[in-house]
């Protein structure tokens, strides 16, 4: 008889006692608010996200350790080349200031992302070295190495660019494939003056944006008879069959491909170094975020446990009531 009372009173009661089921709810992170009624997130929501960030935290670890073992590499080689450009500059001088009619903008950049501002740099440098140098009676050319350079300049200065090369850098660099870069820019460009801007390596964290003039041999003989410094070449004399002027077109030329070697290994160090860089930042900002979401996981979890008990310890409570 008891039973049977029991069971009548909770079958009365079973509506008011049974769980209301929980509307799915989207994830914290959106700005719309829960359904009304829904007292906690869902916890799937939170491990999806979860488990979404420790992949994206593997993958940036990853992408660090290769950018460390590529830059390992690249830098001996940058160290080397300096010994190639360094000579030129003392017997022909380095002029950034020179006033000359006809300037090109020689900007490197790489051809990847995921390496900091290394690359807008490239180009805020490359706008102000053209602010500089345009006029009413001037003129001013870029010519682009890197997709990433080239991406940005087109919106802007289109009509500037006479030249682009991308995807020079899928092979390791040497000075066979830039000294044909090089003579390439020679030949499709008129100038008076080149203007290479790249980035000099420092360390794994910083880079100094650089920008090397090289002057065309009618501007170095012109600089030359104006008491202009121009290094060492005059202190030396030309013997053999060949005139002044024939010595100075070898030497630009092999100055210009001396140069531009020496400025895509620089800017191949400094693109590696900023992407550990960005990639370690990646990875400590992965594993906040993953702290975070951990914490609100827990909290999720708890607070469903504790809704559960509170709805089973009503339910007793007015069964016994």
């Amino acid at each position: 008889m008891a039973m049977a009372v029991l069971r009548r009173e909770g079958r009365r009661f079973a509506p008011l006692i049974a769980p209301r089921p929980i509307a799915a709810v989207r994830s914290p992170f959106h700005q719309e608010e829960a359904p009304f009624g829904v007292r906690y997130i869902s916890t799937q929501v939170v491990r999806e996200r979860m488990k979404s960030i420790k992949n994206i935290q593997k993958i940036t670890k990853a992408m660090k350790m290769v950018a460390a073992s590529k830059l390992r590499g690249i830098v001996t080689r940058t160290e080397k080349s300096r010994g190639l450009w360094q000579p030129f500059t003392a017997l022909l001088g380095d002029s950034p200031s020179v006033d000359v009619k006809k300037n090109v903008i020689v900007t490197i950049s790489s051809d990847k992302g995921l390496c900091g501002g290394i690359n807008s740099t490239s180009v805020k440098t490359s706008k102000a070295v053209y602010k500089l140098t345009s006029g009413p009676d001037k003129e001013t050319k870029y010519v682009v190495l890197g997709d990433k350079a080239k991406a940005q300049l087109i919106r802007d200065s289109k009509k500037d660019i006479v030249l682009s090369i991308t995807e020079f850098q899928k092979n390791p660099l040497n000075y066979t494939q830039v000294s044909a870069i090089a003579d390439d820019i020679l030949k499709n460009v008129e100038y008076d003056a080149l203007r290479i801007v790249l980035n000099i390596f420092q360390n794994s964290v910083a880079f100094l944006p650089t920008m090397a003039t090289v002057l065309s041999p009618e501007i170095v003989e012109k600089e030359a008879e104006a008491g202009g410094k121009l290094g060492y070449l005059d202190s030396y004399e030309i013997e053999g069959g060949e005139t002044k002027g024939e010595i100075l077109q070898n030497l630009t030329e092999f100055q210009f491909s001396c140069v531009m070697f020496n400025a895509v290994l620089e800017n191949a160090c400094s693109e590696q170094g900023a992407r550990m860089s960005a990639m370690d930042s990646s990875s400590r900002n992965a594993g906040e975020m993953l702290d975070r979401l951990t914490l609100t996981y827990n909290r999720t979890r708890q607070a469903a446990i504790t809704t559960e008990l509170i709805e089973i310890i009503s339910g007793a409570s007015a069964l016994t009531g």
